[in-house]
């Protein structure tokens, strides 16, 4: 019991951790759509600095969940048809 019971609390905070995780970047990522500055501030943090028809479509993509380089859905087929 002596040895279960911190790699159970172990794994318990690691879940709840990455839970809290998910939540805090959806927040965030919600918020950068609303705030155009916000954007602006992190593009320049990764090196990019975008003019105002640039951001307008960054703005759009992530409102619409389209990220470039993203594989297309699964149930959409392209190419030749099945036998």
């Amino acid at each position: 019991m002596n040895i279960a019971l911190p790699i159970i609390t172990l794994v318990v905070g690691l879940i709840g951790g990455f839970f809290i995780g998910v939540y805090y970047l959806r927040r965030q990522m919600t918020a950068m759509q609303n705030d155009p500055e916000m954007l602006q501030k992190v593009a320049k943090q990764m090196g990019y600095n975008l003019n105002g028809k640039q951001m307008q479509r960054a703005q759009q993509m992530m409102k619409n969940g389209n990220q470039p380089g993203r594989a297309p859905a699964a149930g959409k087929r392209q190419g030749r048809k099945g036998k």
